[in-house]
Protein backbone atom coordinates (compact mmCIF):
# COMPACT_ATOMS: atom_id res chain seq x y z
CA UNK A 1 0.00 0.00 0.00
CA UNK A 2 1.29 3.51 -1.16
CA UNK A 3 2.19 5.49 1.60
CA UNK A 4 -0.33 7.95 2.60
CA UNK A 5 -2.03 10.20 5.53
CA UNK A 6 -4.98 8.60 7.21
CA UNK A 7 -6.83 11.18 6.63
CA UNK A 8 -6.55 10.28 3.07
CA UNK A 9 -6.92 6.81 3.78
CA UNK A 10 -10.61 7.44 4.74
CA UNK A 11 -12.21 10.10 2.63
CA UNK A 12 -10.52 7.38 -0.49
CA UNK A 13 -13.16 4.79 1.83
CA UNK A 14 -15.48 7.44 2.03
CA UNK A 15 -15.88 8.06 -1.63
CA UNK A 16 -15.57 4.22 -2.77
CA UNK A 17 -18.93 4.18 -0.58
CA UNK A 18 -20.61 6.96 -2.22
CA UNK A 19 -19.09 5.59 -5.51
CA UNK A 20 -20.45 2.29 -5.37
CA UNK A 21 -23.73 3.96 -4.31
CA UNK A 22 -24.40 6.06 -7.07
CA UNK A 23 -23.19 3.32 -9.37
CA UNK A 24 -25.65 1.07 -8.28
CA UNK A 25 -28.44 4.05 -8.63
CA UNK A 26 -28.00 5.62 -11.81
CA UNK A 27 -24.41 4.57 -12.90
CA UNK A 28 -21.27 6.10 -13.29
CA UNK A 29 -19.17 5.83 -9.93
CA UNK A 30 -15.87 5.80 -11.76
CA UNK A 31 -16.82 9.08 -12.08
CA UNK A 32 -16.21 9.74 -8.47
CA UNK A 33 -13.65 6.32 -8.05
CA UNK A 34 -11.21 7.45 -10.15
CA UNK A 35 -10.44 11.10 -10.14
CA UNK A 36 -10.82 10.37 -6.11
CA UNK A 37 -7.72 8.18 -6.33
CA UNK A 38 -6.00 10.04 -8.75
CA UNK A 39 -6.48 12.74 -6.31
CA UNK A 40 -5.70 11.30 -3.26
CA UNK A 41 -2.69 9.41 -4.91
CA UNK A 42 -0.78 11.99 -6.89
CA UNK A 43 2.93 10.66 -7.21
CA UNK A 44 0.90 6.84 -8.07
CA UNK A 45 1.44 5.92 -12.03
CA UNK A 46 -1.81 5.75 -13.78
CA UNK A 47 -1.87 2.41 -14.82
CA UNK A 48 -1.47 1.84 -11.15
CA UNK A 49 -4.38 4.07 -10.49
CA UNK A 50 -6.59 2.18 -13.29
CA UNK A 51 -6.06 -1.07 -12.22
CA UNK A 52 -6.91 -0.52 -8.63
CA UNK A 53 -9.59 1.63 -9.54
CA UNK A 54 -11.64 -2.03 -11.25
CA UNK A 55 -10.20 -3.70 -8.07
CA UNK A 56 -12.53 -1.82 -5.87
CA UNK A 57 -15.58 -1.51 -8.38
CA UNK A 58 -16.14 -4.76 -9.60
CA UNK A 59 -16.88 -5.77 -5.72
CA UNK A 60 -19.89 -3.34 -5.75
CA UNK A 61 -20.93 -4.05 -9.29
CA UNK A 62 -21.13 -7.83 -8.80
CA UNK A 63 -23.11 -7.28 -5.23
CA UNK A 64 -25.69 -4.20 -7.11
CA UNK A 65 -26.00 -7.13 -9.69
CA UNK A 66 -27.06 -9.68 -7.43
CA UNK A 67 -29.59 -7.72 -5.81
CA UNK A 68 -31.09 -6.24 -9.04
CA UNK A 69 -31.50 -9.73 -10.64
CA UNK A 70 -33.38 -11.08 -7.46
CA UNK A 71 -35.64 -8.75 -7.73
CA UNK A 72 -35.99 -6.93 -10.91
CA UNK A 73 -36.83 -8.63 -14.69
CA UNK A 74 -33.34 -9.45 -16.65
CA UNK A 75 -33.23 -11.10 -20.13
CA UNK A 76 -30.18 -12.69 -18.10
CA UNK A 77 -28.73 -14.62 -21.38
CA UNK A 78 -28.68 -11.66 -23.10
CA UNK A 79 -26.90 -9.81 -21.11
CA UNK A 80 -24.38 -12.42 -20.82
CA UNK A 81 -23.12 -12.54 -24.29
CA UNK A 82 -22.69 -8.65 -24.26
CA UNK A 83 -20.60 -9.40 -21.50
CA UNK A 84 -18.71 -11.53 -22.89
CA UNK A 85 -17.97 -9.51 -25.88
CA UNK A 86 -17.58 -6.27 -23.37
CA UNK A 87 -14.68 -8.45 -21.42
CA UNK A 88 -12.84 -9.27 -24.70
CA UNK A 89 -12.87 -5.18 -25.30
CA UNK A 90 -12.19 -4.30 -21.74
CA UNK A 91 -8.76 -6.34 -21.98
CA UNK A 92 -7.67 -4.95 -24.80
CA UNK A 93 -8.84 -1.26 -23.61
CA UNK A 94 -6.38 -2.27 -20.67
CA UNK A 95 -3.66 -3.46 -22.80
CA UNK A 96 -3.51 -0.01 -24.32
CA UNK A 97 -3.98 1.36 -20.50
CA UNK A 98 -0.29 0.49 -19.53
CA UNK A 99 1.48 3.47 -21.61
CA UNK A 100 -1.10 6.19 -20.61
CA UNK A 101 0.45 9.40 -17.90
CA UNK A 102 -1.93 11.07 -15.62
CA UNK A 103 -1.04 14.21 -17.44
CA UNK A 104 -3.40 12.56 -20.39
CA UNK A 105 -6.04 10.81 -18.01
CA UNK A 106 -6.98 14.05 -16.24
CA UNK A 107 -8.34 16.10 -19.65
CA UNK A 108 -10.00 12.84 -20.56
CA UNK A 109 -11.55 12.33 -17.43
CA UNK A 110 -12.72 16.06 -17.34
CA UNK A 111 -14.05 16.18 -20.82
CA UNK A 112 -16.39 12.35 -20.34
CA UNK A 113 -17.58 14.30 -16.91
CA UNK A 114 -18.48 17.56 -18.75
CA UNK A 115 -20.22 15.41 -21.12
CA UNK A 116 -22.13 13.28 -18.63
CA UNK A 117 -23.21 16.47 -17.16
CA UNK A 118 -24.01 18.42 -20.01
CA UNK A 119 -26.18 15.23 -20.87
CA UNK A 120 -28.42 14.65 -17.50
CA UNK A 121 -29.05 18.91 -17.84
CA UNK A 122 -30.21 18.45 -21.19
CA UNK A 123 -32.34 15.46 -19.95
CA UNK A 124 -34.01 16.26 -17.02
CA UNK A 125 -35.93 13.04 -17.37
CA UNK A 126 -33.03 10.15 -17.19
CA UNK A 127 -32.96 8.26 -14.36
CA UNK A 128 -36.37 9.55 -13.54
CA UNK A 129 -38.80 7.58 -15.99
CA UNK A 130 -38.76 4.35 -17.91
CA UNK A 131 -37.48 5.09 -21.45
CA UNK A 132 -38.41 3.26 -24.50
CA UNK A 133 -41.60 1.15 -24.76
CA UNK A 134 -40.79 0.08 -21.37
CA UNK A 135 -42.34 -3.73 -22.30
CA UNK A 136 -38.89 -5.42 -21.50
CA UNK A 137 -39.92 -7.53 -24.31
CA UNK A 138 -36.67 -9.77 -25.72
CA UNK A 139 -35.05 -7.59 -28.75
CA UNK A 140 -35.19 -8.75 -32.10
CA UNK A 141 -32.09 -11.03 -33.20
CA UNK A 142 -30.55 -7.84 -35.26
CA UNK A 143 -30.75 -5.62 -32.12
CA UNK A 144 -28.86 -8.18 -30.00
CA UNK A 145 -26.56 -8.52 -32.38
CA UNK A 146 -25.79 -4.03 -32.58
CA UNK A 147 -25.97 -4.23 -28.63
CA UNK A 148 -23.37 -7.28 -28.41
CA UNK A 149 -21.12 -5.61 -30.95
CA UNK A 150 -21.36 -2.08 -30.32
CA UNK A 151 -22.30 -1.90 -26.57
CA UNK A 152 -20.45 -4.63 -25.73
CA UNK A 153 -17.53 -4.56 -27.68
CA UNK A 154 -16.85 -0.51 -28.06
CA UNK A 155 -17.73 0.41 -24.31
CA UNK A 156 -15.93 -2.84 -23.14
CA UNK A 157 -12.83 -0.94 -24.62
CA UNK A 158 -13.46 2.10 -23.06
CA UNK A 159 -13.88 0.63 -19.47
CA UNK A 160 -11.07 -1.02 -19.87
CA UNK A 161 -8.88 2.10 -21.49
CA UNK A 162 -10.28 4.74 -19.28
CA UNK A 163 -13.17 3.15 -17.34
CA UNK A 164 -15.22 6.63 -16.07
CA UNK A 165 -18.92 6.58 -16.96
CA UNK A 166 -18.95 2.80 -18.16
CA UNK A 167 -22.03 2.23 -16.15
CA UNK A 168 -24.13 5.57 -17.24
CA UNK A 169 -23.09 4.37 -20.79
CA UNK A 170 -24.10 1.53 -20.41
CA UNK A 171 -27.52 2.36 -19.74
CA UNK A 172 -28.04 4.99 -22.13
CA UNK A 173 -26.90 2.51 -24.45
CA UNK A 174 -28.95 -0.52 -23.75
CA UNK A 175 -32.13 1.82 -23.65
CA UNK A 176 -31.58 3.14 -26.91
CA UNK A 177 -30.92 -0.02 -28.59
CA UNK A 178 -32.62 -2.59 -26.83
CA UNK A 179 -35.63 -0.59 -26.08
CA UNK A 180 -35.38 -1.39 -21.90
CA UNK A 181 -37.07 0.60 -19.53
CA UNK A 182 -34.85 2.61 -17.22
CA UNK A 183 -34.71 -0.36 -14.29
CA UNK A 184 -34.32 -3.41 -16.51
CA UNK A 185 -31.52 -1.03 -18.61
CA UNK A 186 -29.50 -0.73 -14.58
CA UNK A 187 -30.05 -4.42 -13.85
CA UNK A 188 -28.59 -5.60 -17.04
CA UNK A 189 -26.06 -2.84 -16.98
CA UNK A 190 -24.46 -4.17 -13.88
CA UNK A 191 -24.33 -7.78 -15.48
CA UNK A 192 -22.17 -6.59 -18.53
CA UNK A 193 -20.36 -4.35 -16.29
CA UNK A 194 -19.06 -6.81 -13.75
CA UNK A 195 -17.66 -8.61 -16.82
CA UNK A 196 -16.24 -5.56 -18.43
CA UNK A 197 -14.72 -5.00 -14.99
CA UNK A 198 -13.31 -8.73 -14.78
CA UNK A 199 -11.85 -8.33 -18.45
CA UNK A 200 -9.87 -5.09 -17.45
CA UNK A 201 -8.49 -6.33 -13.67
CA UNK A 202 -7.32 -9.69 -15.15
CA UNK A 203 -5.23 -7.40 -17.33
CA UNK A 204 -3.69 -4.88 -14.82
CA UNK A 205 -3.57 -8.12 -12.46
CA UNK A 206 -1.13 -9.31 -15.28
CA UNK A 207 0.72 -6.95 -15.83
CA UNK A 208 1.27 -6.54 -11.47
CA UNK A 209 -0.34 -2.89 -11.56
CA UNK A 210 -3.17 -3.05 -8.87
CA UNK A 211 -2.59 -1.51 -5.00
CA UNK A 212 -4.50 -4.94 -3.82
CA UNK A 213 -4.27 -3.98 0.00
CA UNK A 214 -5.66 -0.55 -0.82
CA UNK A 215 -8.30 -2.58 -3.61
CA UNK A 216 -9.54 -4.31 -0.73
CA UNK A 217 -10.20 -1.41 1.92
CA UNK A 218 -11.79 0.28 -0.29
CA UNK A 219 -14.14 -2.53 -1.92
CA UNK A 220 -15.73 -3.15 1.64
CA UNK A 221 -16.74 0.09 1.64
CA UNK A 222 -17.74 -0.10 -1.91
CA UNK A 223 -19.82 -2.92 -1.83
CA UNK A 224 -21.80 -1.23 1.39
CA UNK A 225 -22.67 1.54 -0.65
CA UNK A 226 -23.50 -0.40 -3.82
CA UNK A 227 -26.09 -2.66 -1.69
CA UNK A 228 -27.41 0.08 -0.25
CA UNK A 229 -27.50 2.47 -3.26
CA UNK A 230 -29.31 -0.85 -5.09
CA UNK A 231 -32.15 -1.54 -2.54
CA UNK A 232 -32.50 2.55 -2.76
CA UNK A 233 -33.15 2.62 -6.72
CA UNK A 234 -35.26 -0.23 -6.38
CA UNK A 235 -37.13 1.02 -3.76
CA UNK A 236 -37.44 4.90 -4.66
CA UNK A 237 -36.44 5.20 -8.36
CA UNK A 238 -32.98 7.28 -8.87
CA UNK A 239 -34.22 11.01 -9.77
CA UNK A 240 -33.00 12.00 -6.65
CA UNK A 241 -29.84 11.40 -7.12
CA UNK A 242 -29.52 14.00 -10.15
CA UNK A 243 -28.90 16.82 -8.03
CA UNK A 244 -26.12 14.70 -6.23
CA UNK A 245 -24.58 13.67 -9.36
CA UNK A 246 -23.97 17.08 -10.61
CA UNK A 247 -22.61 18.51 -7.77
CA UNK A 248 -20.32 16.05 -7.65
CA UNK A 249 -19.56 15.93 -11.30
CA UNK A 250 -18.88 19.95 -11.43
CA UNK A 251 -16.55 19.83 -8.47
CA UNK A 252 -14.38 16.84 -9.46
CA UNK A 253 -14.27 19.09 -13.00
CA UNK A 254 -13.24 21.96 -10.88
CA UNK A 255 -10.67 20.01 -8.87
CA UNK A 256 -9.19 18.57 -11.58
CA UNK A 257 -8.88 21.28 -13.90
CA UNK A 258 -7.12 23.00 -11.27
CA UNK A 259 -4.85 20.26 -10.91
CA UNK A 260 -4.08 20.10 -14.22
CA UNK A 261 -3.17 23.97 -14.47
CA UNK A 262 -1.24 24.14 -12.10
CA UNK A 263 0.63 21.16 -12.79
Amino acid sequence: MPEMTLTTLVLLCLAAAAAGWIDAVVGGGGLLLLPALLLGLPNVPAAHILGTNKAVAIVGTAGAAVTYVRRAPVQVGTAVRIGLMALAGSMTGAFFAAGISSDVLRPVIMVVLLGVAAFVLLRPSFGTAAAGDGTGKKATRARTVTAIVLVGGGIGFYDGLFGPGTGTFLVLALTAVLHLDLVTASATAKIVNVCTNAGALAMFAYQGTVLWQLGALMAVFNLAGALFGARMALRKGSGFVRGVLLVVVFSLVAKLGFDQWTA
